[in-house]
């Protein structure tokens, strides 16, 4: 049994140094999204690939060579629109965002946090901002979508903070 405790107490789970948030110091940049636009070039190359492959040997009537190549190229090509048409391009960062959704809220701002989501078919990129008000305890909190892309506010939610407790008769000290 005592075998047993030294083996568990020897194993530890630790997240790896580029993924450890703490120790970090400085801002950090979200990856654009517009890199999507190179595996839809890639997906393009290929399906034009496959196409002039089964043209070739649809001439020869190659045994290898069926109409499974002209699938993949459609396939390819589908793919290859999906990709470079939802390879936008960020213009909005977090910090401005932020500002964005601090002037939709309509209070002071205290604590906040930001959070990258897509929206659509096409993955639009979209700021997620949850936001208190300044009071401790906020009385208030918004959540706000702003576009990545423009920097338009999609939709704004505020609301009573529902976690702040009314004060009681034996809460009140004079």
């Amino acid at each position: 049994m005592a075998e047993r405790k030294i083996m568990t107490e020897e194993i530890r789970d630790q997240l790896p140094d580029d993924l450890n948030a703490v120790d970090h110091i400085g801002a950090y940049d979200f990856p654009d999204n517009s890199r999507r636009r190179i595996p839809g070039v890639i997906y393009s190359a290929l399906a034009l690939l496959c196409v002039v492959v089964w043209f070739v040997a649809d001439n020869q009537d190659s045994a290898l060579i069926n109409k499974g190549i002209l699938f993949a190229a459609v396939l390819l090509a589908v793919m290859s629109i999906i990709s470079i048409t939802s390879g936008w391009r960020m213009t909005i960062n977090e910090s401005e965002a932020l500002v964005e959704a601090t002037k939709s809220v309509g209070f002071a701002v205290g604590h906040a946090s930001a959070q990258q989501v897509w929206r659509g078919i096409r993955s639009r990129p979209t700021w997620r901002i949850f936001c208190y008000s300044v009071e401790e305890p906020p009385l208030r909190r918004g959540l706000v979508l702003v576009d990545a892309v423009n920097g338009r506010v999609i939709e704004c939610l505020i609301e009573d903070n529902p976690e702040v407790q009314e004060p009681t008769s034996t809460d009140v000290r004079d």
